[in-house]
């Protein structure tokens, strides 16, 4: 199959796009034909490592100091119609934007094209040709998105072939709430590969924690219930990694609290892996979690988890009591325990690390990637099978001339608007 996704900027640092680049990777390694759009560029690698046989091509240049810079472009400072007002990031897209994206998708010459993010998922549900397979992926939740979005996409995603969620419990979230006539809704979690990093041997006495600093980790809730830990085992520290907007807020907590010797900022650090392996015990703390990206990283050196139960995807990947332990959001007596009770029992430890190991197996790139190739499979079938090049070529004919009349959309509007003036001035 020939397999595109199209990316906000692949050339950033988040979980979307490593997961989208080891899903690319694993597919391409199956024999596969994948590439990688990215709407922006501002630098001129990408930060994460991409599969040497995935392309990665971009549509609009931001980086100033290139001679395709486009960052001025008069396109660019006229707000966009296609991506949707109420996603997160509208003010990142422009008129030139839904040009580029639109004449990109009318050219493109796949079998299945995958957006990445609600607004992507909406130019491909408006613009892309019908012959395509099209795909919605969703990073985030439905419930995290704004009611002008939901609707929205309640519009318009039943032009969609399929839209894959992260958690059973988002998929039934989407055919509760958009009920989306013949469009497959399946949860495919995201996919983490084994870096090489060696797991841990479970003696080093640190809780490790991972993520951006921001107010949904409920990482002041982390450092208050591990204040409550060092009063009974203060030969323990946690070490927090990971950048963001609360670093200095959460540095004033710590020395409030006094728990400056046992509780350290650590920075942003990649890969991650090697870093959770030099502690015994994976701490999540968040109020929200559309997967959980941090815990299968943990999983993979053999960490047990204490986590949070929160929506969504904890519940789905910590077996309670087996290879991790789950506790109520912002309970701090009980996240403390659950912490307590890990570190004062070695051989339950051990035993949930082992178990960690074996269910990270689970979320392997080579299993998650055929697990999407029979998804894709089974769209093209429901379609009669995949398209030959002179099917191909017809359908790009067909998708260019939707890009055209879309392109002269403002300017046949902008003649008529004239066109009337005169007649009422005549």
């Amino acid at each position: 199959m020939r397999i595109t996704f199209l990316l906000h900027n692949a050339y950033g640092l988040g979980g979307t796009i490593r997961t989208t680049f080891n899903l690319a990777g694993a597919l391409a390694g199956q024999g596969h034909e994948v590439e990688i759009a990215s709407v922006f560029r501002h630098r001129e690698k990408p930060v994460l490592a991409l599969a040497p046989e995935v392309p990665l091509r971009h549509l609009v240049d931001l980086r100033k100091k290139s001679p395709t810079y486009e960052g001025e472009h008069p396109l660019h400072q006229r707000p966009a119609k296609v991506f949707p007002a109420a996603e997160s990031r509208y003010r990142q897209y422009s008129r030139l934007t839904d040009e580029r994206i639109g004449r990109w998708l009318a050219e493109l010459d796949a079998d299945v094209v995958i957006g990445t993010r609600p607004g992507l998922n909406v130019h491909i549900a408006r613009q892309a040709p019908r012959g395509l397979v099209r795909v919605a992926q969703e990073h985030l939740t439905l419930d995290t998105h704004p009611a002008r979005l939901t609707l929205t996409l309640r519009r318009l995603y039943p032009r969609l072939d399929a839209v894959t969620t992260t958690t059973d419990a988002d998929a039934a979230a989407y055919r509760r709430r958009l009920r989306l006539p013949g469009v497959r809704v399946q949860a495919v979690p995201n996919s983490v590969p084994d870096t090489g990093a060696a797991p841990s041997d479970l003696t080093a006495k640190y809780v490790v924690a991972a993520g951006r600093l921001v107010p949904v980790k409920r990482y002041g809730d982390l450092i208050r219930a591990f204040g409550k830990v060092v009063t009974e085992r203060p030969d323990w520290g946690l070490r927090i990694y990971g950048g963001g907007v609360q670093r200095d807020e959460l540095a004033e907590l710590i020395e409030e609290l006094q728990l400056g010797e046992y509780v350290r900022l650590m920075g942003q650090v990649a890969p991650i892996e090697p870093e959770m392996a030099k502690g015994s015990i994976l701490a999540v703390s968040s109020a929200m979690e559309s997967f959980g990206m941090t815990i299968v990283e943990g999983m993979t050196v053999g960490l047990p988890v204490v986590s949070t139960d929160c929506p969504l995807g904890p519940g789905e990947i910590i077996d309670h009591g087996k290879d991790g332990l789950l506790v109520p959001p912002r309970d701090l007596d009980a996240m403390a325990a659950a912490l307590l009770d890990l570190i004062g029992d070695e051989d339950r430890r051990r035993a949930m690390g082992r178990a960690a190991l074996e269910k990270a197996r689970h979320y392997d790139p080579d299993r998650i990637a055929r697990v999407c190739a029979d998804l894709f499979e089974q769209l093209l079938a429901e379609r009669g099978g995949m398209a030959g090049r002179a099917r191909r070529l017809g359908r790009q004919a067909g998708g260019l001339a939707l890009g055209t009349a879309y392109l002269c959309k403002d300017v046949t509007r902008a003649v008529a608007r004239r066109a009337k003036r005169a007649v009422r001035a005549r």
